[in-house]
């Protein structure tokens, strides 16, 4: 058992975590920052439907070498942005709010962690400013239409036919049972996922006015496929030092997605864990390590 002196050296020496906000033209940016800014800077972005919660406990593992930033996106968490129709909620617009949030931090370069959302709007900061990216984390972030799995059918409908009918039927994700299942499907043990997690993003879900955002939103996904070919060109041409950290049992995101990228980028690493969509909800020191093991070698030569 440790000894209250050991335990007031081990809480001395933990990275600590900032929560701050950045005034980015009319949206207020929530992020949490952690680590030296004299180190390599790594800019984490989440996913649907979460926010900057989920890398919670990813965080104090890069914090000791690496300085960390994760934004909650316009639409999530605890951003604060202009109600749908006065913010144009599209990923091209997102990527231009973070694209300027990160010029106001003054991050110069950075390595950049991607998960489900978050990737199509890393893939446009690196396409916009390929100078800027040091290395890619994708943790199931996909960029190729191998990894779409059959799940995505429903919103593949919406894509083509955006009828009230179809607007209805995809609704269905936004549920509490929905985004419940969203984290324990492809779990074998649901006692590892952290209530708080889903219940976080449900009320989150059912402030006013972001249902009809997150809608609007999953519409717009159907730009982020089309430009796949794209964002494909940019790892050939530019080859960034790239990580896959996959959960091989995602529902709408699979492990082929992943092996992609060895297509393109032929020293790609991917490695894929027994777990589902939110991997690091179960995975988080196995991820974290690998993570940091990848950026060791490449930011620290």
């Amino acid at each position: 058992m440790a000894t209250g002196a050991q335990a007031a050296d081990t809480t001395a020496t933990a990275p600590r975590v900032h929560y701050r906000y950045e005034q980015v033209d009319e949206v207020k940016v929530f992020y949490r920052e952690a680590g030296s800014r004299d180190d390599p800077t790594v800019l984490l972005l989440h996913g649907f439907p979460t926010s900057s919660f989920m890398y919670r406990n990813l965080i104090p593992l890069l914090a000791d070498r690496y300085h960390v930033v994760a934004p909650d996106l316009p639409g999530f968490g605890l951003t604060h942005a202009p109600e749908d129709g006065r913010y144009a909620y599209t990923f091209e617009q997102l990527s231009k709010t973070l694209e300027r949030f990160t010029e106001q931090l003054h991050l110069d370069r950075y390595a950049i962690q991607v998960f489900d959302y978050g990737a199509p709007v890393g893939w446009r900061l690196a396409v916009a400013h390929p100078e800027r990216i040091t290395a890619i984390i994708s943790q199931n972030g996909n960029a190729y239409e191998e990894g779409l799995s059959e799940g995505w059918q429903p919103i593949r409908e919406y894509w083509r036919y955006p009828s009230p009918e179809n607007r209805a039927a995809v609704r269905k994700f936004m549920t509490p049972a929905a985004l419940k299942w969203q984290y324990t499907h492809g779990v074998d043990d649901e006692s590892l996922i952290a209530p708080e997690t889903y219940l976080f993003d449900a009320t989150m879900m059912a402030s006013p006015g972001n249902l009809d955002i997150q809608l609007d939103l999953i519409l717009n996904y159907a730009d982020n496929v089309a430009q796949y070919p794209e964002y494909q060109a940019y790892f050939r041409r530019y080859q960034p030092p790239l990580l896959a950290v996959w959960g091989r049992n995602d529902p709408f995101f699979l492990p082929a997605g992943a092996e992609a990228w060895k297509r393109d980028i032929p020293t790609a690493e991917v490695h894929f864990y027994d777990t589902g969509h939110f991997a690091l909800e179960t995975h988080a020191t196995e991820i974290g390590m690998e993570i940091k093991d990848f950026l060791d070698r490449h930011l620290r030569r």
